[in-house]
């Protein structure tokens, strides 16, 4: 599966070291703007604790978690429309990520040198998304231009002259969006239109990664710092992540009992990583369904929407190209009576046709002959 989360900042904001942490890689995390100039791009787990217990259940001799796909995308900088700094190359990478994540600074340290001097999240922000508007209003005027030209190819054909008046209109209310500096409003036309168009920057679904300081994690001292407070105002607590990247880069090359303990000395109830992770495949749109068994229990990410033999493909394609029908059941049902044949005799196992929509935290057994 192609989709993927991009991890998006300014130089110095501790973007890297959270990339770093994430994928417990070790690409450069520099204190110097432009130290990432390629993309990396990292495979995560995803933590499910539905699948540990499935394991243990089917007594599986392996298992593998679901997995979510994130990006490295060099710090931008002002200007980044106009090719300053990178800036053609970073904004021709965000274009290939599903969901961004605004890794914003929220600290302040006078030995890590900030680009815009003062320490401001929300004006961070506002940089970023200026640039990827910027960008967007280009694309959409070279698009305008060329619906003018293929209108004049049309005439006579009042459906396509329809299509492209439709469309025009369309870019228009986004051009006016733009030009008035209304992300909000971008976003929501692209989400409540069918018209097919071109893809836009500032259209992207995203998150707000707040990186706070070590000494703001316990007892939730974060809650008081001015800059996390202005983020939580601006865009709602439910899109705001607070994390220490440094921590949470220190965590990641421990043990486990070694990170329980340090999480503990620090203040931190859970791990800011898997919050990340799972918000990040939430907004992804994804959800998980498993295929169970003594051999291995497998946890498979997939679009919400998805229907189940589109599914079978995702496991093997000679299973979507052959589906017969899928037995089908939730793990919740499986925790309560923890036995199949007690989900058979409750009629709590289906068999369901190709057209069956998979829920989360499903259960599939695919019958299929090739």
């Amino acid at each position: 599966m192609s989709i993927q989360a991009g991890l998006v900042g300014l130089p110095n904001v501790g973007k890297s070291t959270l990339f770093n942490a994430l994928t417990k890689s070790s690409i450069p995390a520099e204190n110097y703007p432009f130290c990432t100039i390629d993309p990396h791009v990292a495979i995560t787990e995803v933590p499910d604790l539905r699948l540990d217990k499935l394991a243990t259940m089917y007594n599986s001799a392996k298992k593998i978690p679901s997995t979510v796909k994130f990006v490295d995308i060099a710090g931008l900088v002002k200007g980044a429309a106009e090719g300053e700094g990178l800036g053609n190359t970073f904004l021709s990478h965000i274009r290939e990520v599903d969901l961004i994540l605004h890794v914003l600074r929220c600290f302040e340290d006078s030995n890590i040198v900030h680009s815009g001097g003062v320490i401001d999240p929300v004006a961070d922000y506002e940089i970023i998304v200026s640039e990827l508007m910027l960008k967007d209003l280009e694309s959409v005027e070279k698009r305008l231009s060329k619906l003018e030209h293929l209108r004049k190819g049309a005439q006579g054909k009042p459906a396509e002259i329809k299509e492209i008046d439709d469309e025009k209109d369309f870019l228009n209310n986004i051009k006016q969006a733009l030009n008035a500096g209304d992300g909000k409003k971008v976003r929501t036309l692209c989400t409540e239109t069918e018209i097919n168009t071109i893809p836009l920057l500032s259209s992207k679904n995203f998150l707000i990664i707040a990186n706070i300081a070590e000494s703001e994690l316990e007892d939730d001292t974060f809650k008081n710092n001015p800059h996390y407070q202005a983020l939580v105002e601006k865009f709602g607590q439910e899109k705001v992540i607070p994390v220490s990247a440094k921590i949470e880069y220190e965590l990641s090359q421990l043990a486990e009992p070694e990170a329980e303990e340090m999480m503990s000395m620090v203040g931190l109830k859970q791990k800011s990583l898997d919050v990340i992770i799972r918000q990040t495949y939430k907004n992804l749109g994804l959800i998980t369904f498993f295929t169970c068994g003594p051999k291995e229990a497998h946890a498979w990410p997939l679009l919400k929407g998805t229907t189940v033999r589109k599914a079978a493909g995702e496991i093997h394609t000679d299973l979507e190209r052959g589906f017969i029908c899928a037995e089908v059941f939730n793990c919740e049902d499986f925790f309560v009576h923890e036995s199949e044949v007690k989900l058979k005799e409750l009629g709590k196992i289906r068999k369901e046709g190709q057209d069956y929509v998979v829920q989360d935290g499903d259960i599939i057994l695919v019958r299929f002959n090739v």
